[in-house]
């Protein structure tokens, strides 16, 4: 294993040319704008002061991340910026942070915007996966977790919204660039990172461009089981699997926007364009070894075996386009915001498997295995794994594809007012979204011809796997890209038809309106309001050769209420009444189905699904005891009817066919549970010496919370679960050090075990945790205004290992990635 923590690549050899601090704005909400701080000296201390100013000075309960403290953290994406405030969770995909659970919620429960326009995701219709979003693209963060009525409904837990570079943040020419270049440990694989913005601004004419780009190859060690345990309580083992994977992940985001400012009627007009891509190139080598008569204790000799052998060349895409044009007037006491907004979203998988079965089974290899460490389990084969006889090999290549194009219509209107006596600004708006889907969820075809005629042996390169885990069935990769260009000379792979009860097609619209005062006091300030929005949805789909078209409509009416009340000049005491609405995603929605009338069974997607509703209440004191600390403690209670989750449950059989009326049959798919109900309790403490020592010593600071959380619903069957994406403690702490222009963090994150719905909703993650460190020091240059510094960052400094648990209690996969490392140079102008 090569250990060298990095190797520059040429570009890097610029470090020193400038140096500076990024400029950074903050805002209470998307009405209220703070004054922006620009950050030379004390980055760290300066950005956190913004920030804690913004949360201070908001009508409603949130946090913010500035871009300097995202820069200044060792992130890879928002997801991994986001995941390092209070409540905030993060759900991983080997390795790399993928999804958010905002206060313990599962991730469809939060919302993401862009600029304040809300996107739908790639993937499913509703969330946006947060790691195709990378963190260089944006100047600050609005986590709000009590939400407004101006902000979208469907955001039950949070609603996130990522605001990019003011091109007035500067006047003239302004230029911020990242350049990085650095190693992951297991299998030396190479890291890139690259960002530039420019912008030029007058009085009137602001311009700026983005771009972003981040690459990294890395391996993923992983080992899955099937495991029980008899009545005695002893493991027996039926399976296991040695899977390796060479993986290499990209993601790019360019963008910009154009702006003029006026001081009569139009105050400003606007355009502003994002495209961001997440690409996922996965190689797979995996060995499947099933004992044929399984036997208990975790170690065995000489058992019997069959092996199957899985190669794959497979890719994952998704991506974001959206454009919005804008503009603001003032007419009388009137400001106007009308804007529109197209998006369109793109998910696609392409996993072409060839799977070769029957090994070993008649040569009468036999394997022994050793699983007392199970997360390096030893299984030793009787004769060498590269000489293996398979008795077939058929092809099986998976897809997935889902298309979304939306748009969005919006208009909002505020003047001031006076209620009772108390100057308020009175806030009006509607929205219209109009949006369309087209695809198919994961499906996969059969190929025992095109795929037969290759000899898959002769592709091994006979290099041994990188590993962090004992490579006991001394495997080797394939050339796997070589195996898919056979595979796809062949033709076989071009004659793929996808299942109509596999197909996506909906159209819906969601039409909204809301209202609200915000009113200032000599004691804090009440916002009070409500949104109402009426959606409409038709789903197509087949049954039996059938085509049906599901439609139908409803109404949801949501209040919400705000009052914030100063107790002392620095201690602010917050309450929220919220609710919210959560639509099932495009793959919960299909209304296609595969049914058989002989075993009277339905699996697929359920039109009839209800949204999911919520109530919400928060509270919270906040104590602002200097400019960049404070130390706050909240409570919220959430009450989820209709939660949506995966089952099996018994239905009439006339919903498919006439004929099977009255009869009970077994539909497996999404329905609804109900009595749902997620609570929790936050605290959270940000305090930089800094107010109260002088001299080097000041520069230290601490960042920590710790959330507790509790989560269940009833099923359909009365049975109690808890909601995905919940662990019972959630925990974050920063050291921070701040001085003669050296900026150190070192992060620990820690959350314990929750369940997730990413691949199998009885799948149980074990506890995760992550140390991870970043120093970065301002050269002592300065160029005609220009600053520069240099940074390293390191991840996942334990090296640890993901672990995941059946529902009969039993692990059944690891997975690690081993520690990463980054070196680069930040320039700003």
């Amino acid at each position: 294993m090569n250990k060298s923590l990095f190797k520059l690549t040429p570009l890097a050899a610029i470090i020193g040319i400038i140096s500076s601090s990024m400029a950074i704005n903050s805002m209470a909400d998307e009405q209220t704008e703070i004054e922006e701080v620009v950050a030379y000296g004390s980055p760290i201390y300066d950005s956190q002061a913004a920030a804690v100013d913004a949360k201070r000075s908001a009508g409603n309960t949130l946090d913010i991340i500035s871009a300097d403290t995202i820069g200044r953290f060792p992130d890879q994406n928002l997801a991994d910026s986001i995941g390092r405030l209070p409540g905030v969770a993060i759900e991983r995909d080997q390795g790399q942070a993928r999804y958010i659970n905002f206060r313990g919620a599962p991730f469809r429960y939060t919302k993401i915007a862009i600029d304040g326009i809300d996107v739908p995701g790639a993937e499913n219709g509703r969330v946006p996966r947060f790691d195709s979003f990378p963190s260089t693209i944006t100047s600050r963060i609005e986590a709000n977790k009590a939400v407004l009525p101006s902000m979208p409904g469907d955001t039950i837990s949070g609603y996130v919204n990522v605001i990019t570079f003011d091109p007035f943040s500067k006047e003239g020419l302004s230029l911020a660039a990242d350049i990085g270049a650095g190693k992951q440990e297991l299998g030396d694989g190479d890291i890139e990172k690259y960002s530039l913005r420019a912008g030029w601004s007058n009085d009137s004419i602001g311009i700026v461009a983005f771009g972003s780009h981040n690459k990294r190859d890395q391996i993923t060690d992983n080992r899955e089981y099937d495991l029980e345990k008899n009545d005695a309580g002893e493991l027996v083992v039926n399976s296991l699997e040695y899977r390796n994977y060479k993986v290499q992940r990209e993601d790019n985001a360019w963008g910009g926007r154009v702006e003029y400012r006026g001081d009569d009627v139009l105050k400003r007009v606007y355009f502003n364009t994002l495209y961001s891509e997440f690409i996922d190139n996965e190689e797979r080598n995996q060995f499947v070894f099933d004992f044929l008569s399984p036997v208990a204790g975790v170690k065995a000799d000489d058992q019997a075996v069959s092996i199957s052998r899985l190669l794959e060349d497979g890719t994952y895409k998704n991506s974001t386009r959206t454009h919005t044009l804008g503009a603001e007037f003032q007419t009388n006491n009137w400001k106007l915001m009308p804007s529109v907004t197209l998006t369109k979203t793109k998910f696609d998988m392409f996993l072409p498997i060839p799977r070769s079965v029957g090994g070993g089974v008649s040569d009468g290899v036999t394997a022994s295995y050793d699983v007392s460490d199970i997360e390096d389990p030893i299984l030793t084969l009787s004769s060498p794994l590269a000489g293996i006889n398979y008795a077939a090999t058929i092809g099986i290549p998976y897809t997935q594809l889902l298309d979304n194009e939306e748009t969005k219509l919006r208009f909002d209107a505020e003047t001031p007012i006076m209620v009772m006596g108390n100057d308020a600004t009175l806030s009006l708006g509607t929205q219209y979204d109009q949006r369309t889907a087209r695809g198919h969820v994961a499906s996969f075809a059969l190929d025992t011809t095109g795929i037969a005629s290759l000899d898959i042996n002769s592709f091994n390169t006979g290099k041994t796997w990188s590993s962090n885990t004992t490579n006991s069935i001394d495997g080797t990769y394939y050339d796997n890209a070589g195996v898919l260009d056979a595979w796809q000379a062949t033709g076989a792979l071009n004659n793929q038809t996808i299942a109509d009860s596999d197909k996506i097609q909906i159209d819906e619209s969601v039409l909204a309106a809301y209202g609200m005062a915000d009113i200032r006091t000599t004691w804090g300030s009440v916002i009070a309001g409500a949104r109402v929005e009426r959606t409409d949805y038709s789903s197509e789909g087949t049954i039996e050769g059938r085509k049906i078209k599901e439609e139908d409509n409803f109404v949801n009416v949501l209040p919400a209420v705000h009052i914030n009340v100063d107790l002392a000049e620095d201690v602010k005491w917050r309450n929220s009444v919220t609710t919210g609405v959560s639509r099932p995603n495009y793959d919960e929605w299909r209304a296609a189905v595969a049914v058989s009338a002989s075993d009277k069974t339905a699996r697929g997607g359920n039109p009839q699904l209800n949204a999911e509703e919520s109530v919400g209440f928060d509270t919270s004191v906040e104590w602002y005891f200097a400019p960049a600390s404070l130390i706050s403690a909240a409570a919220f209670y959430r009450t989820i009817d209709n939660v949506i989750y995966a089952d099996s449950t018994t239905v009439d059989g006339g919903r498919y066919l006439s004929s099977a009326a009255g009869e009970e049959w077994t539909y497996t798919g999404f329905v609804n549970g109900s009595d749902g109900k997620l609570q929790g309790l936050e605290l959270n403490a940000l305090v930089s010496l800094r107010e109260w020592i002088d001299g080097p010593l000041g520069g230290f600071g601490v960042s920590t919370n710790v959330t507790l959380l509790d989560s269940d619903f009833k099923t359909a069957s009365k049975e109690t679960k808890q909601l995905p994406g919940t662990s019972d403690t959630v925990f974050n702490a920063s050291v921070f050090y701040e001085a003669g222009g050296v900026s150190a963090r070192v992060n620990y994150q820690y959350r314990d075990e929750w369940v997730s719905p990413i691949e199998d909703p009885d799948e149980v993650w074990g506890e995760q945790q992550r140390v991870d460190m970043s120093v970065s020091y301002d050269l002592p240059w300065e160029m005609d205004g220009g600053y520069a510094s240099v940074y390293v960052n390191a991840n996942n400094l334990t090296n640890e290992t993901d672990n995941r648990y059946a529902e009969n209690g039993t692990i059944n996969q690891s997975e690690s990635y081993g520690r990463s490392y980054l070196a680069g140079v930040r320039i700003n102008y």
